[in-house]
């Protein structure tokens, strides 16, 4: 069975670090989302508040966290992280 992260999930893992990291709850819901879309597919959803961005690729299923100076954070492996769910055939 495969675990595919779904974005309301990853999203509140996302706000949850970004808090984490010092943002004011007042600036996470002010979160802005982005998505890379090439081909017709969705390659990857960055995600901004305050001065800390984070990036999920969606075909590796990691979320990476960096701050104003562009320095990594914190890598997050979402398929470890979420709990399979059934995938209908």
């Amino acid at each position: 069975m495969r675990a595919e992260p779904q974005t309301t999930e990853v999203r509140r893992i996302v706000l949850r670090m970004f808090h984490k990291f010092g943002a004011s709850p007042g600036n996470l819901f002010e979160m802005q989302e982005t998505t890379r879309i090439d081909r017709g597919r969705c390659m990857a959803r960055c995600y901004r508040v305050e001065e800390m961005m984070a990036m999920w690729l969606t075909e590796v299923g990691i979320v990476q966290f960096y701050d104003a100076a562009g320095a990594m954070l914190a890598t997050i492996n979402l398929l470890q992280q979420i709990t399979p769910e059934p995938m209908a055939a």
